[in-house]
């Protein structure tokens, strides 16, 4: 991943969560956006899934 990609990740993730009400239940949607986008970032997927994480849509 280059480095302009990283950074247009961080951001986005920023941008996300400044959305953040506080509200569990209105925030899910949001927090699932936040957590796909940090995975990507990271690189990482579910332990137990030998795709590009099918288990939660990244």
């Amino acid at each position: 991943m280059t480095e302009q990609q990283l950074l247009a990740l961080e951001e986005a993730i920023s941008a996300l969560r400044e959305k953040l009400t506080g509200d569990m239940f209105a925030d899910m949607e949001v927090r699932d956006e936040i957590h796909n986008l940090e995975m990507q970032l990271k690189g990482v997927k579910p332990l137990d899934s030998h795709f590009d994480c099918v288990g939660c849509g990244s």
